[in-house]
């Protein structure tokens, strides 16, 4: 509820209250474990040099995240509060769906920009489709969830959001959630300097993806459109939303 209330103090012009300590502590763990991670790598980083970095007990490190796993969790949810802040900033006065849609997507690349050097060490654990830390599981569902409504936002305060079928509409933001994810990919691999590969690839291909989203709306494409609904409601959302397969 801390950071809920924060977000409300700052609609209101007020300034967001100070964390307690508390949240303070967590905040402390958490950053000391990503600093860890890039320095020793997230296989050699073990929870008790965690704990003795943050100059907290074991045990209290523990009360705060129950795992190794459970602190990347934390990180992911951070993330995504911190690219759906960006993201929101910058769309202010903007209505272009295609313009909306690539700056949230070149917003969740700056607000990675800091991690990109250990990114690779994580896909491996993260394409477990066991593991906590995959995009699709139980324990990823929050970051997940708020992520889909980042691009839920993105549509629905565009001028082509209204014009839309209403059953693709409602799907929509999940496919777009699924767009970032292809991105994300691209970028953990990318070794270009500051990943402007990746900043590229976003550029070329977000015209893409708007300019079929705006072709669904005309009735020659509409049997397709119905076609891929059918597909994704069946095998692809439902993963999405639940983080278990169907």
């Amino acid at each position: 509820m801390t950071h809920e209330n924060d977000l409300q103090d700052e609609k209101r012009g007020r300034p967001a209250a100070k964390p307690g300590k508390s949240e303070q502590t967590r905040t402390l763990i958490l950053e000391t474990a990503m600093r860890l991670f890039q320095e020793r790598g997230y296989e050699k980083t073990t929870m008790r040099a965690i704990a003795t970095e943050a100059g907290v007990s074991v045990g209290n490190a523990y009360y705060y995240f129950d795992s190794k796993a459970s602190l990347i969790t934390g990180f992911y949810d951070r993330m995504t509060r911190e690219h759906a802040a960006m993201t929101q900033e910058r769309l202010r006065g903007i209505e272009d769906f295609e313009e909306r849609l690539e700056i949230a997507v070149a917003a969740w690349v700056d607000c990675a920009r800091p991690y990109h050097e250990f990114a690779a060490q994580f896909f491996s654990t993260a394409a477990d489709p066991d593991s906590p830390l995959s995009p699709f599981s139980d324990e990823s569902h929050p970051a997940r969830a708020q992520a889909v409504q980042i691009f839920r936002d993105v549509l629905g305060d565009s001028k082509v959001g209204a014009k839309l079928d209403t059953e693709l509409s409602g799907l929509l933001p999940d496919l777009l959630w699924l767009y970032l994810m292809g991105v994300v990919l691209y970028w953990v691999f990318d070794r270009s300097e500051d990943t402007e590969r990746t900043r590229a690839f976003v550029h070329k291909c977000t015209p893409l993806v708007a300019r079929t989203v705006r072709l669904s709306r005309f009735k020659i494409v509409r049997p397709l459109v119905r076609d891929a609904v059918d597909l994704m409601q069946e095998f692809v959302v439902p993963k999405v939303r639940s983080g278990v397969a169907e």
